[in-house]
């Protein structure tokens, strides 16, 4: 893993450690991203869900160039066995999964740190095309 580097802000406060400016914080959904949409109303489904084509080179590409891979999933903590067997089984390379994520789409990320999101639309590519606007609040 790619190590964190001790940041300072304007009023000369420790804040936060960040990732180095070359190394991106990747954060994957799994169903309908990497493999079908499986319902979590349907897990035996998991364990033979499809692959898509491409995904886990371009994946284990980023995780091998030195970014961060995260595994970020709506599915449940008790299908934590099955999704990182099957992660496993189809070779692909992460740091971490984190289960629960809030299921309906319609995201709405507020950080104080960059966020970039890219709309997965049927074949995961190397490149970010567009860049994003996005709004920046105040106090």
């Amino acid at each position: 893993m790619a190590e964190l580097v001790e940041t300072i802000d304007e009023r000369g406060m420790t804040v936060s450690p960040i990732l180095p400016e070359e190394c991106k914080n990747f954060l994957i959904d799994i169903d309908g991203t990497i493999c079908e949409d499986i319902p979590n109303e349907e897990p035996e489904r998991m364990v033979t869900a499809e692959c898509f084509d491409g995904v886990v080179e371009q994946i284990n590409k980023w995780f091998d160039e030195g970014h961060q891979i995260c595994f970020f999933t709506a599915r449940a903590e008790e299908h934590r066995a099955v999704t990182e067997e099957w992660l496993s089984r189809h070779g692909f390379k992460w740091h971490t999964c984190l289960f629960g994520k809030p299921r309906g789409g319609n995201y709405h990320w507020i950080d104080n740190h960059i966020v970039r999101a890219t709309r997965f639309n049927s074949k995961m590519t190397d490149f970010i095309k567009k860049m994003v606007e996005v709004e920046v609040f105040d106090d």
